[in-house]
Formats: C-alpha cells, structure tokens, sequence
C-alpha cells in the first residue's frame, strides 16, 4: 500500500508538471544551426521586464521546440541572438513557425537597437480567423489609412477628427468590430476570455490610445469610458498600454490642482499619504486601485526627473509597495524598485567566464579584489580603436601608479579569428597588452550588461560592484586621476574632475 500511495503521488506530480505547459511552438530554421533560441514575455507593461520562459538550441536538423503556460492571450516573443519577432499566443494551441534564410551579420553594420531588425518568422498552417492573423489585418488596415493621409494625422498640421471617423468607418466596411461608446469594456474574466473577444479589446484601447494621440478626445472622457468603475486588466498589454499613455506625465509634472513643487515636497518628506491625497483630488484618479497605479508610474517617471531626488523616490516607492492590500502593486513595486537597481552605482554585476585570445577560460571573479575598467568593444568598429588607443596610451602609467587596477575588454566580434588577427597579427596588436576576452556568442551577457552600442565601459569596484552608473570613457580623462588613486587627506575636491566628485 506505502508503495502505491507514493506511485499515485509521483503521477500527480508528473500530471502537474506536465500541466506547467500548454502552448508549444514546433519551428524549423534555415542557416541557424547551433544558435540559442529564446521564447521571452514582458513581466509588465510598466516597467517591461523580459521574463524568459523557454530556450532551446537549435539542432543539426534545423528544429527547435519552445513551451510555455499560459491561461489568457499573451504576447510572448521568440528571439534569436540580437533579433526578435512578436506574436500572442492562446492556452491550448500549438504554433509550427519557420525561421527563413537571414543575415545575421546585421548587427555589425548597423545598430539593431536604434534601427531595430526583425527575426523573419512564418506561421505554419494558420487559420484566417487566428488571433494573430486578425490582429495583424487590423494594424495593417489603420498603418495603410493614416500613411495614406498622414497630412491629416500630422500633429503639425492640426489633426482632423472626420478622418479618423472615416478610418473608423473603413474598418467597420472591412467586418472589424469597433467599440462605439455605448458598450463598456474590460469586465471579462481572463480565463474566460475568447480571442474574439481579446481582439475586440485590443481595437478599442488601440483607437482609444489614437484619440488620446491626437487629441480627439480628452483624458477625461477616455478615462470615463476604458477606466473608471472597470476591474483593471493587469493581464492585457493593449490595455495597460494603453492606461500607462492615459496616465503618462499626468502626475510627476504636476497637475491643475497640485503643482509639482508640492509633490516634489512630498516625496523629499516621504509622505506617501499627503502625496496619494494630493494626487486624489484629480477627478480621474478618485478610485483608490487606479490612484496607486498611475502614482507607480508617476513615481518611475520622477526617478528621472531632475526636480526629485532619486533616492527619496525610491523610498517612495517603497513604502508604496508595503503598505498597498493589492498584491498586484506589490509586485509592481518590487520590479520598479529591480529597475532602479539595475545597472546603478554600487549595483552588483553578472559573473562571467569567457576565452581569452589563447583560449584559456578567464573568470571576471578571478579579478576580484581589484578595479576592473571593463570595456565592450569591436576590433572593426573605428569609435572603439580610437578608445582602445587611448587605453593604450594609459595602460603603463596607470598600472604603474596602481597595481590593483586592471584593464579587460571583451571583444563583441562575432568571429575569434577578429580578435586574435588585431592582437597577434596585426601592426600594432603588441600596444594592447593588458586582458583581452571573446564574448564567445554569449548574447544573454551582453543583455545583462546592458550592451547596446560600441564601445561601452564598466568601473567595477574591488568589492565586484558597478562604481558608477555611467562609466567615463578612458576619452574622458578617467586614466588621468582614476577613483583607484589614493588622495591625500586636504585634497581640494573641487579641484577634482567631475567624474571622481
């Protein structure tokens, strides 16, 4: 009896695990063999955390396979290396894509964050009627109205309102559903929410987010409609999309009522409560669950925002997350608070182990103890020689000066072969004598660090953590007069660069 009573637990385990995943995404690829690919969600709309649900690497064969769970429409995304393409994805469904033929050389001619590159995927066997597909009509027909008549979209040349009506119309002729003013939405359950309702949804909030835009409705009307006296839908991104640009800038730069120097005064006390009721005596923000959202993000945008203290700001939001009774804030609070902290001084950094030009595996916890001026560079890249000079010209006189400081560069090239030629073979690879590293692929890391141009410097303390939130570049005339250096006790601050004040 004891062996079957632990044979029927194991069954319920491995039912439950198996109940962790009810959407696959089978795909194929072309030319992208031994690449990682990640299947990533947004933990929220406020701060868009990526949330990695599944990697898989794809195989000699070309094939890939992806899981994840979910209980209403989610936009999830599949991205491989620094390339990514969106879709929602349904409980229950199974998705077969194919990644073409790509250039994934890219990325070294242009800057795929400022002039973003799509990952090419197609859909397999898809139904007229799926989701995406309606979605993607949708977005098509509104993206080829307003380009057609953009002069009358143009916020400089007064909007008009009769052709966002007839755009309005058009989708009306082409069988879109679209909300009329009469019929509320968002009092759907999640886990009862069809696709065809989650489109409907996603078209309103979307043309509700144009008359926001283009000032064909005032906040005060669209809040009356989408907002107030509806459960907020924390699950939907077109509908947090759109509540965030309702809200946005609508509190942390003051309002009719409340100037920002009062708020501003609030947040330098902490007084959480002065400032909710302050905020309160908006008309759009009496609702008390609305009010601690919108102040959320007023809170993320002052982080920014030089009339505040970012330091008070965060205990701001702080105590906003222990003392709100809704579990959804608190987690919001939580990843707000992660998103200050992240990339910020005295932050720690991600460990790696990566091959220098010799091969040997080299570990950034081997350095601790001392001053690591970690740099991300590209040996092709003409902004980063002219920074890989000037260390050079440094390196001796500042290791001389300080022996626990050491110079590392990771080399961002997608070949090996770059960066062992620059240092080995090439004319000058002899005055770039200090750690030379290969990010080996390693996309995930440069993520982390937050790589997204060339060439980007990181100060690390010898405790491993970030010293600055913006590192100088050596340019600057950080090798000059570095932190490192020991200062003598009547040292003149003011005398000090701005980088070491």
């Amino acid at each position: 009896m004891k062996r079957l009573g632990i044979a029927i637990v194991m069954s319920l385990l491995a039912a439950a695990a198996a109940g962790q995943t009810n959407v696959y995404i089978c795909g194929t690829s072309a030319g992208a063999v031994g690449k990682t690919v990640g299947l990533y969600c947004y933990s929220d709309m406020l701060t868009c955390g990526e949330v990695l649900l599944d990697e898989a690497r794809i195989d000699t064969g070309g094939a890939f396979r992806l899981g994840c769970y979910v209980n209403y429409p989610r936009l999830v995304f599949i991205q491989v290396e620094r390339y990514s393409q969106a879709f929602y994805v349904e409980a229950g469904r199974r998705y077969e894509v194919y990644i073409p033929e790509f250039d994934w050389d890219v990325d070294e001619r242009q800057n795929v964050y400022l002039s973003p590159v799509a990952l090419p995927l197609e859909f397999i066997g898809v139904a007229d009627d799926e989701l995406n597909l309606r979605i993607s009509r949708f977005d098509d027909a509104v993206d080829s109205f307003v380009s057609a008549n953009r002069v009358w979209f143009d916020a400089r040349f007064h909007p008009q309102r009769r052709w966002f009506d007839t755009l309005v119309a058009e989708l009306r002729r082409r069988g879109v559903r679209v909300e009329s003013g009469e019929r509320g939405v968002g009092s759907g359950e999640r886990r009862e929410e069809s696709g065809g309702d989650f489109v409907d949804s996603y078209v309103d909030y979307s043309l509700a987010g144009m008359r926001l835009a283009l000032g064909f409705e005032s906040r005060g009307r669209l809040a009356a409609r989408y907002i107030e006296d509806r459960p907020i839908r924390y699950w939907d991104e077109a509908y947090m999309r759109f509540f965030f640009s309702l809200y946005a800038d609508a509190i942390s730069l003051g309002t009719r009522r409340v100037p920002q120097s009062r708020l501003v005064e609030w947040v330098e006390r902490g007084d959480l409560d002065r400032y909710m009721d302050s905020v309160g005596l908006d008309p759009l923000l009496r609702n008390g669950q609305v009010r601690e959202l919108a102040v959320l993000e007023a809170l993320k945008e002052s982080y920014y925002d030089r009339s505040y203290s970012s330091g008070k700001v965060r205990e701001m939001v702080a105590r906003l997350g222990r003392q709100t009774r809704f579990s959804e804030h608190r987690e919001l609070a939580d990843r707000v608070l992660a998103m200050f902290d992240r990339g910020a001084s005295g932050s720690d950094v991600p460990e790696f182990s990566l091959p220098d030009v010799d091969h040997r595996t080299v570990s950034l916890d081997d350095m601790r103890g001392k001053w690591v001026y970690l740099s991300f560079v590209r040996v092709g890249d003409p902004n980063s020689l002219a920074e890989i000079e000037t260390m050079a010209h440094f390196r001796d006189s500042v290791y001389a000066r300080n022996p626990d400081v050491v110079f590392v560069s990771v080399c961002c090239d997608r070949e090996f072969e770059k960066m062992y030629h620059f240092l080995r073979t090439g004319r000058r690879g002899q005055r770039y004598n200090w750690t030379w590293l290969h990010f080996d692929g390693n996309y995930r890391l440069l993520e982390r660090y937050g790589v997204v141009s060339y060439p980007t410097f990181l100060l690390i303390n010898p405790e491993g953590r970030l010293h600055y939130t913006v590192t100088p570049p050596p340019a600057s005339g950080i090798l000059l007069h570095g932190p490192w250096e020991r200062r003598a006790a009547d040292e003149d601050v003011d005398q000090r660069p701005f980088y070491m004040r």
